[in-house]
C-alpha cells in the first residue's frame, strides 16, 4: 500500500523477542503518533515496515533475519516503500547488518527510539539514513508518550520499570546491548499504571532485566516493595504481576507484601538457570548458589499458594552428565509450576564464548528434552491437583464454545491459558469472573464458570 498525497505515511510493526522489546515498539509507536505518522493495522498494509529485533541467542537472530528478509522481499514486490530494522540486533552488530541486509533502508539502535519519526519520513521519501545508533553503551531510559497505546492484543499491559542489567552472567550479552541497570522514577510509574487502569487495563505485568533490583541505582530510596505498595493502593479492579527476578534478590519484605496485597498476584518469575554450584559459579551466578538450593521451599512456606516460574540453561560449557543429573533432580524435587528450558548459545563478547568443553548439540538437545519431559509430568500433576479449586479468571477473547482466559497463576504468552465454558452471555473481554478448574490439557487448563 502506498501513501497518497493527502494520507499520512503509515508504519506497520513486526515486534520480535521478549515483552521488553514489545514495550519499545509501543514507545516508538507513541513517537510516530505524536509526529502525525499513522500506525497500520498490519505490516502488509503499511508504507514502511519496522522490524524490532531480538539478538539474545542464535534462534532469536535467525527469526529476526527471516522477518527482515521477508519484509525486504515484500518491498521488492511493491508491497511497501521501505524497511527499517530496529532493536537489539542493530545495537549489537551496527554496521555489520548493512552488509548482511543491503535492502534495508535504515537501522535504528535502542538508544535512538525518539528519532523513529524522523527516520520514517526519510525512508518514505526515498532516502537511506543507514545505521542510526550511537557508539558506546546504551544509556537512555524511555517512558511511553501514550501508556495506553498497547500492542498486547488484550486487556493487559507490560510496564517496563527499568532498563539494562548489572549482572554479568557468563553466557549473556544483554549488558553489552542494553547497558547498565537504570530504573524509572516511581512517581512516573504510578501515574502510568493509574492511567492504564482508568482506561480499562486489567492486568499490569512489571518487567525489566531484573525487576527485584528496581531502585538500587537511584538516590531517592526507591525499591520494588515500595513501588508495589503504591501500585497496590490504587483504586480499581486489576492484577499486578512481577516478572523476571534474580533468585538472590527475593526479600522478606516482598514476600510479606505478596501475602497482604489486594492486587498483586502471588506469582514470582525467578530464573535459576542451573542448580549445580560448579556450573552456577562458571556462569558467574555465584550469588545465586545459596539462594537457589532452598528457594522453592522458602517461598512456598512464606507465601502459601505462590506460583513459581523459572528457566534453566542446559549444555553450558563444562556441564557433565553428573551436573545435568543434579539439575534434573532439582527440578523434579522443586516442582516449579512453570519452567522453560534453553540450550546454550555461544555469544560473542561474553565470558563463556571462549570456554572449552561445550557439550555436543545433540547432547544438549537431549538434556533439554529430558528436562521438559520431567516438567510436563509436574504440570500434569499440578493440573490434577487443581481440579475442583475455585479461582478468578480474566476473560481475554471468545473462541467457539469457550472463552480464553487467564488465571492469576498464568503469565501472558508463557504459561498457557484457561479455556472456560458456561460463561454468561453478557460478559466481555477484560471482565473477571469466578471459575472452578475442571482439568488440564497440555499446558492449558479447563474451567467452568461459577
Amino acid at each position: 500500500m502506498r501513501a497518497g498525497q493527502n494520507r499520512p505515511i503509515s508504519v506497520g510493526f513486526i515486534s520480535l523477542g521478549c515483552a521488553k522489546n514489545l514495550v519499545d515498539s509501543q514507545v516508538m509507536a507513541g513517537y510516530l503518533k505524536r509526529g502525525q505518522i499513522a500506525l497500520a493495522p498490519s505490516p502488509e498494509a503499511a508504507d514502511v515496515i519496522l522490524v524490532n529485533t531480538c539478538a539474545f541467542i542464535e534462534p532469536a537472530r535467525e527469526e529476526a533475519a527471516e522477518a527482515i528478509l521477508s519484509a525486504c522481499a515484500y518491498k521488492s514486490e511493491g508491497g511497501c516503500r521501505a524497511v527499517i530494522v530496529a532493536g537489539c540486533m542493530v545495537q549489537r552488530y551496527r554496521e555489520r547488518l548493512q552488509e548482511a541486509f543491503p535492502d534495508v533502508d535504515a537501522f535504528l539502535g535502542v538508544d535512538e527510539l525518539e528519532r523513529v519519526g524522523e527516520i520514517v519520513r526519510q525512508v518514505a521519501a526515498g532516502r537511506h539514513p543507514g545505521v542510526v545508533a550511537a557508539p558506546g553503551e546504551a544509556c537512555n531510559l524511555y517512558a511511553p508518550l501514550y501508556p495506553t497505546l498497547l500492542f498486547t492484543g488484550g486487556p493487559f499491559a507490560y510496564l517496563k520499570i527499568a532498563e539494562g542489567c548489572n549482572h554479568r552472567c557468563a553466557y549473556c550479552a544483554i549488558p553489552n546491548i542494553r547497558g547498565r541497570f537504570r530504573s524509572r522514577g516511581a512517581d512516573e510509574l504510578v501515574e502510568e499504571v493509574r492511567g492504564m487502569v482508568a482506561a480499562g487495563v486489567k492486568e499490569v505485568n512489571l518487567i525489566s532485566q531484573d525487576s527485584l533490583l528496581y531502585g538500587a541505582d537511584r538516590q531517592d530510596g526507591a525499591n520494588l516493595t515500595g513501588l508495589l505498595s503504591r501500585l497496590d493502593a490504587l483504586e480499581g479492579e486489576f492484577w499486578l504481576r512481577v516478572l523476571y527476578g534474580y533468585p538472590a534478590g527475593v526479600t522478606d519484605e516482598l514476600l510479606a507484601l505478596l501475602n497482604s496485597s489486594r492486587h498483586i498476584c502471588r506469582y514470582l518469575d525467578l530464573p535459576v538457570q542451573h542448580s549445580h554450584p560448579d556450573i552456577l559459579r562458571t556462569m558467574n551466578r555465584g550469588k545465586a548458589v545459596d539462594a537457589i538450593q532452598e528457594l522453592p521451599q522458602r517461598l512456598r512456606q512464606a507465601v502459601p499458594g505462590v506460583v513459581l516460574r523459572t528457566t534453566c540453561l542446559v549444555g553450558f560449557p563444562g556441564e557433565t552428565d553428573a551436573h545435568f543429573a543434579h539439575l534434573l533432580d532439582y527440578v523434579q524435587q522443586a516442582k516449579f509450576d512453570h519452567l522453560g528450558v534453553f540450550v546454550y548459545s555461544p555469544e560473542e563478547e561474553t565470558a563463556a564464548f571462549e570456554m572449552a568443553d561445550v557439550p555436543d548439540p545433540e547432547v544438549a538437545a537431549s538434556r533439554r528434552d529430558r528436562l521438559m519431559a520431567a516438567q510436563r509430568a509436574i504440570v500434569d500433576e499440578r493440573a490434577r491437583a487443581l481440579v475442583g479449586s475455585a479461582d478468578t479468571a480474566l476473560l481475554l477473547r471468545r473462541e467457539r464454545r469457550a472463552w480464553i482466559a487467564r488465571l492469576p497463576r498464568q503469565a501472558p504468552d508463557v504459561d498457557g491459558e484457561t479455556h472456560v465454558t458456561g460463561v454468561p452471555p453478557d460478559v466481555r473481554p477484560g471482565m473477571f469472573i469466578p471459575v472452578r478448574v475442571t482439568g488440564g490439557k497440555a499446558y492449558d487448563l479447563k474451567a467452568q464458570a461459577i
